[in-house]
């Protein structure tokens, strides 16, 4: 499984193209709380039924709060075939740290 650090993700979407797939696996009110902007929630628990909804061509960058949850569905999902899923590492409080200290954190 790759990795990639918040600072990474911050210059590949400032650098306009073709961005990831970001897809936050937190709870919905932990989305509600705080995202990084373009994310799209779909909670842990439902991927497995809803992994036909994703493009398995498409770089996917796997979101959660820390990296424990995110790095558990970029490894299924791989497994399920996905060629290019990436683990955010450190997940949305490392976002909240080095990229957008304006974020709530919970």
């Amino acid at each position: 499984m790759r990795q990639m650090t918040v600072a990474e993700l911050a210059e590949r979407l400032a650098a306009g193209g073709d961005k990831p797939v970001l897809l936050d696996v937190r709870e919905p009110w932990e989305f509600e709380l705080c995202h990084i902007e373009g994310s799209q929630p779909m909670p842990m628990g439902s991927v497995p039924a809803r992994a036909a909804e994703l493009d398995a061509q498409a770089e996917t960058v796997v979101i959660c709060h820390h990296g424990g949850r995110s790095a558990q569905v970029a490894m299924f999902l791989e497994r399920q075939g996905f060629k290019n899923v990436i683990n955010l590492a450190g997940g949305v409080a490392a976002w909240a740290t080095q990229v957008d200290p304006a974020m709530p954190r919970y």
